[in-house]
């Protein structure tokens, strides 16, 4: 997938870009980032994680994330944390979210089967654990929620620990989608990092 992205930056004639990767998106920015690091000038990576990083522990997270077309209910499981205050955030992200006039198509079931063949090898052990991480040289915000089920938490400090040039932020009572509870937060901090 990384070596995919190089080929549709460079059928754009850019010459280096910015790169956010968001959940399985992070672990296609890292694995372009790696293949292909002189297209890559900074780097953000929100609710990912390493390769063999530690895998979840809720048996539950699995089940739902795997419903073709998630309801509400799922989105608010998977992306939230239960606190009150983070499941209104939720609610409001979904109402947000339906609003587009322009919405994307669900997910086909040979779409998941493909992406859940990526996350499991993803899990897969490859040399030294986390070793991979020193050869990212560029600057590297990771962002994540300080309670986040579908890639856990601990994830992002992994992230922050192994790359050489890496910040951390971790919003509070948030989940995997603490960019979207967070929205203007996360933006002016994702901001102020490109601008640096």
């Amino acid at each position: 997938m990384g070596d995919h992205v190089a080929a549709f930056v460079n059928a754009l004639g850019l010459r280096q870009v910015d790169v956010l990767g968001f959940s399985i998106g992070g672990y296609v920015a890292q694995s372009f980032v790696l293949t292909h690091p002189h297209l890559v000038r900074r780097l953000v990576l929100a609710g990912t994680g390493p390769r063999n990083g530690e895998p979840r522990k809720n048996p539950r997270v699995s089940e739902v994330a795997a419903n073709p077309v998630p309801v509400r209910e799922d989105f608010l499981f998977l992306f939230f944390s239960p606190s009150e205050a983070s499941q209104a955030a939720g609610r409001a992200f979904w109402e947000r979210r339906h609003q587009r006039k322009d919405a994307d198509p669900p997910s086909s079931v040979q779409t998941m089967k493909a992406q859940q063949a990526a996350l499991m090898e993803w899990q897969e052990p490859r040399g030294e654990r986390f070793t991979y991480l020193k050869s990212i040289k560029q600057p590297t915000l990771v962002v994540n929620g300080n309670d986040d089920i579908m890639v856990p938490s601990v994830n992002a400090f992994t992230l922050s620990q192994h790359v050489p040039n890496a910040q951390l932020i971790v919003y509070p009572d948030s989940g995997h989608g603490a960019l979207f509870q967070y929205s203007e937060l996360f933006v002016a901090h994702t901001k102020l990092f490109l601008e640096a």
